[in-house]
């Protein structure tokens, strides 16, 4: 079983993501912040960084490993969770070929999202904002869960999560 949480910076992808990996009794949290900034110990290009083709390049690598190592975990017999921003079709395509995927985006409202991001460690609702934009602009029926978490504490995201896709 394979997890795809997707959700603007800000929206609680890697918090929701790890709680809902605790559910299972043998789960993996792929989290592609981690995976893209821990891993790469030397000449990082972040996402928005300059020149633009290698910072895509890097984004584009982070991405082929998140896929690597979920087809590898799953197939240990692990619930898989992945963390990512998805916000257009081909990307979910891109995920989705690594077999069935449930996929949830989270959709808190945009002053939650800013106030959750104002509060921790790393600060990036003001450079990313604009895919909120492009994330609600997406194909109709919309793929998968969308979920307004605003409201909902993560344990009570994780249960809406756990119910709506089982």
């Amino acid at each position: 079983m394979i997890f795809l949480i997707s959700g603007i910076p800000g929206a609680g992808k890697t918090t929701v993501s790890r709680a809902l990996a605790m559910r299972f009794d043998r789960a993996v949290h792929l989290e592609g912040d981690l995976i893209g900034h821990a891993f790469i110990v030397s000449g990082l290009v972040p996402a928005d960084g300059q020149p633009a083709d290698e910072a895509q390049r890097q984004l584009d690598l982070r991405r082929e490993n998140i896929r690597m190592l979920a087809r590898s975990f799953c197939d240990a017999g692990f619930v898989t969770v992945i963390d990512d921003v998805v916000v257009s079709p081909k990307l979910l395509e891109y995920y989705e070929a690594i077999g069935p995927i449930r996929f949830v985006q989270l959709c808190p409202r945009p002053d939650v999202v800013e106030a959750r991001d104002a509060a921790r460690d790393k600060q990036f609702f003001h450079v990313f904002k604009h895919l909120e934009e492009q994330r609600s602009m997406g194909p109709e029926p919309r793929p998968g869960l969308w979920l307004d978490s605003s409201d909902l504490t993560v344990d009570g995201t994780v249960t809406a999560i756990l119910s709506a896709t089982s």
